[in-house]
């Protein structure tokens, strides 16, 4: 049987070249990069050549990249780390986050607001089509806000956001500016995120959404933001993040990066003919309807709703078609409770509960495409005539 996959957004398959890439450093000799012989030279340089390639993807300086054990971790250090260091000089610190974050930011801000009592999580609004509310926002920022965090585009449904907006309203409402922050995962595959970050203070992205290794992420300070590191220990990382560099993660992650910007107009522009040929398809079957239609999105994600049919339901039956599918996030797509985004965007409960996300990557065929939608009218039919 064929294997449609169409999960990029959980997981990119991992490329050939990241592999190889990888190899030297999986196994024999790998030197500690803190060390002063020559394996640890050797590692050393691989590690900074790395930091190079990174800083270069978000049109950062070198110095201001963090290695982290992921998007996750990578979220979490911005999120704790300046709001840490706004509570030794603010009675109170608020951290604003949109309702549509990845839980890696949302469950970071509420640890903070559970952990200390002096610290409170404010919620910026979005839109029916998914995009951030810009009037929400400025009605919430004060002077006790340590740190806005939007994300570049919506993991579930792939709708871009205003971040130039975002940064803009943080620098000019509140005197000195308030530190902005993005977790830029889904958007990595798509945008040219120098261009579309250029005005934002932190980045995080991870590997394993662009064909890199898992457990392999960084956050990258386009300014001179403080914060503290959420885990000490001998100082690496400039003291932000303690704990020996993974030589290989790092390398997987840069060549996954530079392979990526290096086909990145290319794959977009033939990604974006096989979303509006999905779009188009999907529309046409009875009861369903695209998610974020009208609002700016990255090519590769297509999510949609259907009536009357449970995703659990039609993604077993997906799955034993060969198609590889998700619900919501990768995280949660397997829960029973329906999807914070979608409830964001003021979609019913009864209408998130049909849900389904297509997500493309590279290596997706017109073929594929095709296949894919012939099964998913099949299967959506056959849920619809057993009900």
């Amino acid at each position: 049987m064929n294997r449609y996959y169409f999960d990029h957004a959980a997981s990119a398959p991992r490329r050939d070249e990241v592999a190889d890439a990888m190899a030297p450093w999986q196994h024999g000799v790998v030197g500690n990069p803190s060390g002063s012989h020559k394996a640890a030279r050797d590692a050393r340089r691989a590690v900074e050549e790395a930091r190079d390639e990174v800083a270069s993807f978000v049109g950062a300086k070198p110095g201001g990249v963090i290695f982290t054990g992921g998007g996750t971790e990578s979220c979490d250090l911005a999120i704790a780390g300046v709001t840490g260091h706004h509570r030794r000089s603010h009675e109170t610190s608020q951290i604003l986050v949109s309702r549509i974050e990845h839980h890696a930011v949302l469950d970071a801000a509420e640890k903070m607001a559970r952990d200390f009592d002096d610290v409170r999580v404010g919620y910026i609004d979005v839109d029916h089509d998914g995009v951030v509310d810009l009037d929400s926002l400025m009605n919430q920022l004060s002077d006790d806000t340590a740190i806005v965090s939007v994300m570049a585009a919506n993991n579930e449904t792939g709708v871009r956001q205003p971040l130039d907006g975002v940064s803009a309203l943080a620098k000019s409402i509140i005197p000195g500016g308030v530190v902005t922050h993005t977790d830029a995962v889904a958007a990595a595959s798509w945008v040219k995120l120098a261009n579309m970050t250029a005005t934002t203070d932190m980045i995080s992205i991870c590997a394993h959404k662009i064909g890199g290794p898992v457990n392999s992420g960084a956050l990258i300070l386009r300014n001179n933001v403080m914060l503290e590191a959420v885990i000490p220990g001998g100082g690496q990382e400039r003291g932000r993040r303690g704990g020996t560099v993974d030589v290989a993660a790092v390398v997987g992650l840069a060549t996954a990066l530079r392979l990526t910007m290096k086909e990145l107009n290319e794959v977009s522009d033939r990604v974006l003919d096989l979303q509006e040929k999905l779009v188009a398809a999907v529309s046409l079957i009875p009861g369903c309807q695209v998610t974020g239609l009208r609002a700016l999105r990255v090519p590769g994600t297509v999510h949609v709703t259907f009536e009357d049919v449970a995703s659990d339901e039609l993604l077993f039956l997906l799955d034993q078609e060969g198609v590889c599918a998700s619900a919501a996030a990768s995280c949660s797509s397997g829960a029973s409770t329906a999807s914070h985004v979608l409830a964001a965007m003021g979609l019913s409960h009864e209408r998130a509960r049909g849900s389904l996300r297509l997500s493309m990557g590279a290596e997706t065929t017109e073929a594929d495409v095709d296949a894919v939608l012939g099964i998913l009218s099949g299967v959506v039919h056959r849920l619809r005539s057993e009900a």
